[in-house]
C-alpha cells in the first residue's frame, strides 16, 4: 500500500481545513436568507414534542438493501478493493421506545435497540491495515439499552437527567432517527470516526429558552484500546465488558439556536482523558490519550427545500505512544490493534427539494445530493506513516419518497473515491425504508 511521511503533507492538510471552514461559513448566510420567509419547522420534529398525559410507546427503525461493485478488503491490494459484485439485505436497527410520567415533573425515558436482528453467533472476517485478516466469532446482532433515564423538570429552561443517555456530539448523533437524513444509510463520515448512535451513562443538565436549547453532561469515557486507523475513536465506546469504566469521566455538550423559522444552527463538544479507562490501565499509565472533539452544523427547512451541513474535527493526544501500546494488547479483546491518528475530521453538505410541490401534491418526493469528505487519519504524529487510502470522499445522489411524514422510502447511489481516485473507486446502490413515531399515547 503506498505510504507517505506525515510531515510532508502538513501544509496541504492546513489548506484543506481552511477551505472547509470557508465553505461552511459561506453556507450559513445563504441558509439564513432562505429562512427569512419560512413559516413552519419540520413536521417530523414537532411530533417528538407531542403531549401525553401518562405514557407513550413508539420507536424507529430501518430496513436496508445494498449492492456493491467492489470487494470487502480495500487494504490487502495496493490498488484498493478489487472489482466484485456482492449484495446484502439487513435490518440495521429497530428501536422500541417507552416514556412514562411518574408525575408531570418526573419522567422515565427508555429505548431498547435491536441491531441486525438481535443477538446470536456469527462468523466475521475482520481486515486490518496490513492487509491480513482474522476469523472471529462475534454476536450476530445486538440488543442494547440505548436510553434509560429519569428526568426531573424544574422549568422549560432547566431539567436534570440521570441514567443512560445520548451523547449529542455531531449532527447525526443529535438527530439520528432515519427521517432526519436523506440516504438509505446514515452519513458515512460521522459513522466512521465517531460512535453512532453514541450513548453513555451519566448525568446531564438540559433545557430550552425561546430559540435556544442546550445540554451539558458528564458520562463514562472511552476505552483507548479500541481506537484504530480506519475508524479513529469509534471502537473505543465501552461495552465489551459487563461494566463501563468511569475512572476518567468524559464531558460533553451541545448548543442549538434557531434565529429564524426553519433555520437551526448547532455546535457540540467532547473531552475525555481516556488512558485511565483502558481495559488494562496499567499499560497506559504515563499518558493521557485525551480526546477532544468540536463540531458545527446547520440545517434549513423551507420553500420545499432542505439544506444541511456539518463539520467534525477531533484531536487525540499521545497518539504515537498509544498506537505502540495497542499493537501489543491481547487478541482476545477483538480490538483491531492498529495505529491511531492524532487528528480526524469529516465535513458534509446535502440538499434536497420536494419536486411534488411543483404540481401541488400533498405527497413528498425529494431528490437529493450529498457530498462528504472524511479522513480517520487526517494528521498522524511524527514517526507514523500516513495512510492516504483513508482520505475518503463520497458523492451520493438519490431520492426520498414520503408515504407519511414519518415513513420514508429511500433509494440512492453512492460513489466513493479514496485519496482523490488514487485507489479503486467503490460504488454502492442502496434501497431503504425508515420510520419513526409514537404508536400509542395516553
Amino acid at each position: 500500500m503506498p505510504q507517505m511521511n506525515g510531515s510532508k503533507k502538513q501544509g496541504k492538510n492546513m489548506n484543506v481545513s481552511h477551505r472547509i471552514i470557508l465553505l461552511f461559513a459561506a453556507l450559513l448566510p445563504v441558509s439564513a436568507t432562505l429562512a427569512q420567509e419560512q413559516k413552519q419547522a419540520q413536521q417530523a420534529q414537532q411530533a417528538d414534542s407531542a403531549q401525553y398525559t401518562r405514557y407513550r410507546f413508539g420507536g424507529y427503525g430501518e430496513m436496508l438493501f445494498q449492492r456493491m461493485d467492489y470487494g470487502a478488503d480495500r487494504y490487502k491490494d495496493p490498488s484498493g478493493a478489487p472489482r466484485d459484485k456482492r449484495a446484502y439485505v439487513s435490518i440495521p436497527r429497530t428501536i422500541l421506545a417507552f416514556d412514562y410520567k411518574f408525575r408531570n415533573d418526573i419522567v422515565l425515558g427508555t429505548e431498547i435497540e435491536f441491531e441486525y436482528g438481535g443477538t446470536g453467533s456469527a462468523m466475521e472476517l475482520e481486515y486490518d491495515e496490513a492487509g491480513e485478516y482474522e476469523m472471529e466469532i462475534e454476536k450476530g446482532g445486538e440488543v442494547a439499552l440505548e436510553q434509560f433515564h429519569i428526568t426531573k423538570r424544574f422549568a422549560p429552561w432547566l431539567n436534570l437527567r440521570a441514567g443512560h443517555i445520548i451523547v449529542p456530539v455531531g449532527l447525526t448523533n443529535a438527530h439520528h432517527e432515519p427521517i432526519f437524513f436523506f440516504g438509505s444509510s446514515r452519513p458515512e463520515g460521522e459513522m466512521t470516526i465517531l460512535p453512532c448512535t453514541w450513548h453513555e451513562t451519566g448525568l446531564s443538565v438540559l433545557g430550552a429558552y425561546k430559540g435556544l436549547s442546550y445540554e451539558v453532561m458528564i458520562v463514562n469515557g472511552l476505552d483507548p484500546n479500541g481506537f484504530s486507523t480506519s475508524n479513529w475513536i469509534r471502537g473505543g465506546k465501552q461495552g465489551i465488558f459487563e461494566t463501563s469504566v468511569m475512572t476518567s469521566p468524559a464531558f460533553a455538550g451541545r448548543l442549538e439556536y434557531s434565529p429564524l423559522k426553519g433555520l437551526r444552527l448547532g455546535m457540540s463538544g467532547y473531552f475525555n482523558k481516556t488512558a485511565r479507562n483502558a481495559s488494562m490501565p496499567q499499560k497506559t499509565s504515563g499518558i493521557d490519550a485525551a480526546v477532544t472533539i468540536g463540531t458545527l452544523d446547520a440545517q434549513y427547512l423551507g420553500h420545499n427545500a432542505v439544506v444541511r451541513a456539518n463539520l467534525v474535527y477531533g484531536h487525540l493526544s499521545d497518539a504515537l505512544r498509544l498506537s505502540q501500546i495497542n499493537r501489543n494488547i491481547s487478541k482476545a479483546t477483538n480490538f483491531t490493534r492498529t495505529p491511531v491518528a492524532q487528528q480526524a475530521m469529516t465535513w458534509a453538505v446535502e440538499a434536497g427539494y420536494n419536486v411534488a410541490s411543483v404540481w401541488r401534491s400533498k405527497q413528498k418526493l425529494i431528490p437529493f445530493v450529498r457530498y462528504e469528505y472524511y479522513n480517520s487519519a487526517h494528521k498522524v504524529p511524527a514517526g507514523m506513516a500516513e495512510t492516504p487510502i483513508n482520505r475518503r470522499t463520497l458523492l451520493t445522489v438519490g431520492a426520498n419518497y414520503a408515504l407519511l411524514p414519518n415513513l420514508l422510502l429511500k433509494a440512492d447511489y453512492a460513489m466513493r473515491q479514496l485519496d482523490r481516485g488514487r485507489f479503486n473507486r467503490e460504488n454502492t446502490f442502496g434501497l431503504g425504508i425508515g420510520y419513526t413515531g409514537w404508536f400509542v399515547q395516553k
